[in-house]
């Protein structure tokens, strides 16, 4: 359990409600420490709790039947995910590791589904949300790694920052260049070399503790 007020400061989505509901919200609402390397579930886990980040920053992947591991996105401050599978009662369909100590917040699904059935603007919310994501997806799927290793590393980014599925970020995103390189899907100097050429290109500052983004409609498009 929360307080309401802690609610609110991390989760952008609390202020569509009532106070009847965000009271409901902030008591179904607990907190966890992941360190490094730690999953908060696996592949066909059944975990009825849709989950926040609070701070640090988590990987979404999976390992195919040839053992292949393939990374989807990365979820980083303020970013909200799981709905589907609440909302659908059903097994995870890939893992969440922490990619450094990340605090993270678990809404029961017992109340998740009460707001779902009975906020208005929750569902405002959910609905936004979901459409963002099914974009971000699709995309995905569209061309995301057909591209060079540039343009994936500049989506990757991109994607990071979104400020509708993680608001808490801004402009400045704290991440490593190992940690990008995990969620892009390369190795650290691979990486390394896709920051330079993207910041020649006027797209972004790499700072010593993240990146700075300058033109986020800019690493959306690179390499089109």
């Amino acid at each position: 359990m929360i307080t309401p007020e802690h609610l609110r400061r991390i989760a952008v989505w609390s202020a569509e409600l009532t106070e009847e509901e965000t009271d409901r919200a902030a008591r179904g609402i607990s907190e966890k420490t992941l360190s490094t390397g730690t999953y908060l579930f696996h592949r066909g886990d059944r975990f009825d709790s849709w989950t926040g980040i609070v701070s640090g920053i988590v990987k979404m992947s999976t390992v195919t039947s040839s053992g292949k591991a393939v990374s989807y996105t990365g979820v980083t401050r303020g970013g909200w995910f799981g709905e589907g599978s609440v909302i659908k009662n059903e097994a995870r369909q890939y893992d969440i590791v922490a990619l450094r100590e990340s605090v993270v917040a678990c809404m029961s699904g017992t109340t998740f589904r009460w707001l779902f059935e009975n906020s208005t603007g929750f569902n405002r919310f959910l609905v936004t949300q979901l459409n963002e994501r099914l974009g971000q997806f699709i995309a995905f799927l569209g061309h995301d790694r057909a591209f060079e290793a540039t343009p994936r590393v500049a989506r990757c980014i991109a994607w990071l920052c979104n400020p509708v599925l993680s608001p808490g970020v801004g402009g400045h995103l704290e991440i490593s260049q190992e940690e990008l390189g995990l969620l892009s899907g390369m190795s650290r100097q691979m990486a390394n070399r896709s920051l330079k050429t993207l910041e020649e290109a006027g797209l972004i500052q790499v700072e010593h503790d993240g990146i700075e983004v300058i033109d986020l409609e800019g690493l959306k498009h690179f390499g089109e």
